[in-house]
C-alpha cells in the first residue's frame, strides 16, 4: 500500500471511530458557502470575495474575481491569475521566445504541461499561432492567447487535488468559470467596453471592443447571456538569436591550425531578428440558463474565439559552428579557420574574425557548399497563421430528494492551430569576410567585412520553402456526478461520479518541394529588392554597442510571396514532411468516491480517482517492409501503431483546521498524474537543416506521476486582509527528461543527408519542493497593498533542472480607491528557469520584472474611463544556455497603453 493510500485509509478508520463515539452530532463549522455572482464595486470587495472563497474551500486554493481583473490591464486570463502566490506565466509556449501577451501558466515552478487548464470543469481544446509551437515540442498546455479576461467571472488556482477533479495536473489545475445568467442581479443588462491600444515599438494603434448583453426574467427561471470581443494588436518584436552552440570537430582545419579549439563550443548562427505581426482576436460567449424548479438547474454554454496572427520574421545571420565543421559532398573537411586574436570563455568560442578565404566566392557557376556562406539571410511570411477554438458545454444539476442531488454534464471541444502558408526565401552572402562578439547577456557584435549588409548586393539564392502546417486539438467528454447528504456523526456527504473523454490530438505537415533553381550559384533567380532595410530604431530597447548589426536590407512580405509564386514554394503541397507529423488519440475513463466529513473546527475530505487511458500513437518510420511516399523528397516511410493501456490509482486527503476565529490552518496529500506531451509519445522527428538538430518522440513514455504534500497556515487578521504561509513537496516517479542522440535524414535545405542530433524523452525521477508567502490588507483611506513570494527547488535525479522551475517570484502591488477613481501598480518578477532545449540545445529564461499599472476614472454611474499599462519598464527577455557566458536570445517588444471607456446600462 502506498504511504498515501494508507493516510486516506487512516483518515476513514479514524473517521468511523469518532462517529461511534458520538452520541450528537458535533458542532460544526460553517460548510464551504457557494458565493453568489454579483457586481461588485470595488478593488476592496473584490478582495474580499475571493478571500471568502479561499478561506471556505475545502483544499488549497486561491481565487481571483472578475472585479480584480476588471481594475488590472489583464488582457487574457494568464495575465488575471499571475499576481497569485505560486503561479508563474510566461509569453511563449517553447522555444520561439516571449513576445508582449502572456501566454501560458504554470504552477510552483513547473512546465505549463504540467498544469492542467479547465473552463467550468471541463477541458478546452487549444491551438498555437505560431508555426514552432505547431510543430515540435507540442504540449498539454493550453494557449491563454485565446481566452480574453472579459469571458471570467472568476477563476480558482487548485494547488491540491481532489478526487472530484479531472486528472491531468500533477503541480495544479485553473479552473476559469465564465458568467451565468441567472447570476445577474438585474433582469437586463447590458456592459460596453470600448478601448485604444497604442503599441509604442510598433508605433500602431488599433481598437479593442467588448459587449456583453444578459436577460433573465422575472421569476429568475430562465436567462441569456450574448458576449463578444472583437481585440486587434499590432506587434513588433526586436531581437538578437543564437541558434545553440556545438563542437569544433578536432579534424577541422580551425582545430588542426589551432588545438587548443578542438572540442571548443561555437555558436551556430547569430542574427539581428525582426519580428513584425498583426494579431486579431474575435468570438464569443453564449449561456442558456434554466431553473423551472428549484430542484433543476439545466444550462447551455458555448464559447468561440479565433485569433488571426499573420506574422513576417527577418532574421540576418552568421553560422561560425557550420563555417568551421564544414564538410565537402566526400565527407572531407573544408571548415575555415578564424584568423589570430580568437577568444575562448569558458570553453566557448566567444569572439573570432574569419577573412574571405574559404568562403563561398561571388562568382560560383557551379556547385556550392551551403556551410561555407558567412551570412545567410532568412525572410519567412506567414500569411493566414492563426489559432482558434471552441466548446459546446451541456450540463445539469437536479436534487432528487432532500439526500440526494445528481450533477452532469456532456459537451465537446475543438482547437486548431494554423499555418497555411509559411514561405520562406533564403539567400547567401558572398565575397565578404565575417566576424562576431559575444557579450555574456548583453547583445553580440556581428560584421561581415567587405560587404555592406543595408544593400542588397553579393547576394545569392540559397533556398526556398512554403510549408501548410495545420494541427488539430479536440475532446468529446461526458460526466456524472451523485452527492448524497448523510449528515451523521462526521460524515456529511459522499460524492462519487465517472467520466468519459476521447481526445484526439494530430500535426499535418503538407509542404512545397523547395526551389530546385536555388543552387547558391550567380544564376539562381533573386527576388526584386525595394530599398527597404530595418527600422531606423531597430534594436534601441536591447541596449547593444555599436558593433550591434542594426541597418540591414530586408525585402517586403509581397516580394517574397511574388518570388514564391514564381518558384513554385507557395503554391499547393507536393510532398509531406512526414517525419515530423504526429497523431495521438486518448479514451480516458475515470470512476472516483469521495467522502466530506466535519467536526468540531475541522472539515475535511478523502477519496480516490481511478483513471485508466487508452493511448494510440501513430510515428511515420523511415523505410519499412512496406513503406509509402516512395516519390516523397523526404524518403519513403511506413506509420507505425503503438497502443498503450494504464491504470493510475489516485487517492487524495485534505484537512481544513479552524484554529481560531482568524486562524485557519491545512494538511493536504495525493498522488496525481499527468499524460506526457503529444509530441514526446510519438516518435515523429522535426528537424532544422541549419543547425542539424532536431525533436523526436517515444511511444513508450510513462505519464508523469507525483505524491504531492501541502502544508499551509492563513491568518486573517483583518477585513479584506490575510497573512499566508504554505510548504509543499512533490515526489515525482517518473517524470521525463530529453537526452540526445544522432540520427541520419536527408537536408531539404542543403540536398543531401546529413547527421542530425535529435532529442528524445526519457522517464527520470524528480523532486520539487518550495514554499509560498502571501500578505493583503486594506489600509484606511482607501489604500491597500499585496505582496507574495514563492521559492522553489525542483531537481531530476541526475541533477538537472525541472523545466520551469523559477528559484523565486514575488508580486508587489499598491492600490488607491475612492467612490470615482481607482489607481493599481503592480510588479511581477520571476528569477531564471530552464525553458527547455531548443534545437537540441538547453535553453533558460534570465530572471524579469514586469510593471503594470491601470487607472479608472467614474464619470457617472454608468461610465467610466479607464487607462491601462502594460510592460512599463521596457523590460529585455533575455535566454541562455547552459551558462550566461553562452547567451541564447535577447527580445524587446515595447510598452502598451489602453486608453479607453466602460459602460454599463
Amino acid at each position: 500500500m502506498t504511504p498515501i493510500a494508507a493516510a486516506a485509509v487512516f483518515a476513514l478508520c479514524q473517521s468511523a471511530v469518532f462517529a461511534q463515539q458520538a452520541d450528537a452530532p458535533p458542532a460544526k463549522p460553517e460548510a464551504p458557502q457557494k458565493l453568489e455572482t454579483v457586481t461588485v464595486t470595488g478593488i476592496r470587495a473584490s478582495r474580499e470575495q475571493s478571500l471568502q472563497a479561499k478561506r471556505n474551500a475545502d483544499s488549497v486554493v486561491d481565487v481571483v474575481t472578475s472585479e480584480d481583473i476588471g481594475k488590472l490591464p489583464d488582457k487574457n486570463v494568464a495575465d488575471a491569475v499571475q499576481r497569485v502566490p505560486g503561479v508563474n506565466i510566461t509569453s511563449s509556449a517553447g522555444g520561439e521566445g516571449g513576445f508582449a501577451e502572456n501566454d501560458r501558466v504554470s504552477i510552483r515552478g513547473t512546465s505549463p504541461s504540467l498544469t492542467q487548464t479547465l473552463i467550468n470543469g471541463h477541458a478546452v481544446g487549444t491551438g498555437d499561432w505560431f508555426v514552432l509551437d505547431q510543430v515540435g515540442t507540442v504540449g498539454r498546455s493550453v494557449s491563454y492567447s485565446l481566452l480574453p479576461s472579459e469571458i471570467v467571472s472568476r477563476v480558482t488556482v487548485h494547488k491540491s487535488q481532489t478526487a472530484d477533479l479531472v486528472e491531468g495536473g500533477v503541480a495544479g489545475a485553473v479552473n476559469i468559470e465564465t458568467r451565468k445568467p441567472l447570476d445577474f442581479r438585474k433582469p437586463f443588462t447590458v456592459e460596453l467596453s470600448a478601448q485604444a491600444i497604442y503599441a509604442d515599438l510598433a508605433r500602431k494603434t488599433d481598437p479593442q471592443l467588448n459587449a456583453l448583453f444578459n436577460w433573465k426574467n422575472d421569476a429568475g427561471t430562465g436567462g441569456v447571456l450574448f458576449q463578444v470581443f472583437s481585440e486587434k494588436r499590432h506587434e513588433r518584436r526586436d531581437g538578437q538569436e543564437i541558434f545553440g552552440y556545438g563542437a569544433i570537430d578536432p579534424a577541422s582545419p580551425a582545430a588542426i591550425a589551432h588545438p587548443d579549439l578542438a572540442g571548443v563550443l561555437a555558436p551556430a548562427g547569430i542574427n539581428s531578428a525582426l519580428f513584425e505581426q498583426t494579431r486579431k482576436r474575435d468570438g464569443g460567449v453564449l449561456d442558456l440558463q434554466f431553473k423551472p424548479s428549484a430542484d433543476l438547474m439545466l444550462d447551455l454554454n458555448g464559447f468561440y474565439s479565433k485569433l488571426s496572427a499573420a506574422n513576417y520574421n527577418r532574421s540576418f545571420y552568421n553560422q561560425p559552428l557550420a563555417n568551421l565543421n564544414a564538410v565537402d559532398t566526400a565527407g572531407n573537411f573544408v571548415g575555415v579557420v578564424p584568423l589570430p586574436g580568437y577568444t575562448v570563455v569558458n570553453n566557448t568560442l566567444t569572439s573570432a574574425q574569419f577573412g574571405t578565404a574559404g568562403f563561398q566566392p561571388a562568382t560560383a557557376t557551379g556547385p556550392t557548399n551551403g556551410q561555407l556562406f558567412p551570412g545567410v539571410v532568412d525572410q519567412i511570411y506567414r500569411p493566414g497563421s492563426g489559432a482558434e477554438t471552441y466548446y459546446v458545454d451541456a450540463n445539469g444539476s437536479y436534487r432528487v430528494n432532500e439526500k440526494l442531488r445528481l450533477t452532469g454534464s456532456a459537451g465537446y471541444t475543438h482547437g486548431v492551430g494554423k499555418t497555411p502558408l509559411d514561405i520562406g526565401y533564403e539567400a547567401g552572402l558572398t565575397g565578404v569576410g565575417m566576424s562576431y562578439t559575444l557579450h555574456g547577456m548583453n547583445p553580440a557584435d556581428m560584421a561581415f567585412p567587405g560587404g555592406d549588409p543595408s544593400k542588397f548586393a553579393n547576394v545569392v539564392t540559397l533556398a526556398g520553402w512554403g510549408s501548410h502546417v495545420s494541427t488539430l486539438d479536440s475532446e468529446t467528454y461526458g460526466q456524472l456526478d451523485a452527492e448524497l447528504n448523510v449528515d451523521r456523526g462526521i460524515w456529511e456527504s459522499a460524492k462519487f461520479g465517472l467520466r468519459f473523454a476521447k481526445h484526439h490530438r494530430a500535426v499535418n505537415w503538407p509542404e512545397s518541394a523547395s526551389c530546385a533553381t536555388c543552387d547558391g550559384t550567380t544564376g539562381a533567380p533573386l527576388p526584386t529588392w525595394d530599398g527597404a532595410t530595418y527600422p531606423g530604431n531597430f534594436g534601441s530597447g536591447l541596449g547593444g554597442g555599436a558593433g550591434f548589426l542594426r541597418n540591414v536590407w530586408q525585402l517586403s512580405p509581397a516580394a517574397v510571396q511574388a518570388w514564391a509564386s514564381a518558384y513554385d514554394t507557395s503554391g499547393g503541397p507536393n510532398t509531406q514532411n512526414w517525419a515530423a507529423e504526429l497523431d495521438v488519440k486518448e479514451q480516458d475513463t475515470a470512476v472516483y468516491a469521495m467522502a466530506n466529513l466535519v467536526g468540531d473546527k475541522w472539515r475535511a475530505n478523502v477519496g480516490v480517482r481511478v483513471v485508466n487511458t487508452k493511448q494510440t500513437t501513430i510515428t511515420n518510420v523511415p523505410g519499412g517492409p512496406n513503406p509509402i511516399g516512395l516519390t516523397n523528397v523526404n524518403g519513403p516511410y511506413t506509420p507505425t501503431t503503438d497502443v498503450h493501456n494504464y491504470t493510475d490509482v489516485l487517492p487524495s486527503a485534505n484537512i481544513r483546521f479552524d484554529l481560531s476565529k482568524n486562524l485557519v490552518g491545512r494538511l493536504a496529500v495525493a498522488r496525481t498524474m499527468a499524460r506526457a506531451d503529444y509530441s514526446a509519445l510519438v516518435g515523429a522527428v522535426s528537424l532544422d537543416d541549419n543547425t542539424l538538430t532536431g525533436n523526436g518522440g517515444n511511444p513508450s513514455l510513462k505519464p508523469i506521476r507525483s505524491t504531492n504534500f501541502d502544508a499551509t497556515l492563513e491568518w486573517y487578521f483583518a477585513p479584506k486582509s490575510a497573512l499566508s504561509l504554505g510548504l509543499f513537496y512533490m515526489d515525482m516517479s517518473s517524470y521525463v527528461t530529453f537526452g540526445v542522440s544522432p540520427a541520419t535524414y536527408y537536408n531539404n535545405t542543403f540536398k543531401k543527408f546529413n547527421t542530425y542530433q535529435i532529442t528524445s524523452p526519457s522517464n527520470i525521477a524528480a523532486k520539487n519542493k518550495g514554499l509560498e508567502l502571501g500578505w493583503q490588507q486594506a489600509f484606511g483611506g482607501g489604500f491597500g497593498g499585496l505582496a507574495n513570494y514563492t521559492y522553489t527547488d525542483g531537481r531530476a535525479a541526475d541533477g538537472s533542472d525541472v523545466v520551469g522551475n523559477s528559484k523565486q517570484t514575488y508580486n508587489l502591488e499598491g492600490y488607491y480607491e475612492n467612490d470615482r477613481f481607482s489607481a493599481r501598480l503592480a510588479y511581477t518578477y520571476r528569477s531564471s528557469y530552464l525553458v527547455g532545449l531548443d534545437r537540441s540545445f538547453a535553453q533558460h529564461m534570465d530572471g524579469v520584472g514586469n510593471l503594470a499599472a491601470s487607472l479608472n476614472y467614474k464619470l457617472t454611474d454608468k461610465i467610466t474611463l479607464t487607462l491601462d499599462a502594460l510592460n512599463l519598464n521596457n523590460p529585455v527577455l533575455k535566454y541562455y544556455g547552459d551558462n550566461r557566458d553562452q547567451p541564447r536570445a535577447l527580445y524587446s517588444n515595447g510598452r502598451q497603453f489602453y486608453f479607453g471607456a466602460r459602460m454599463e446600462l
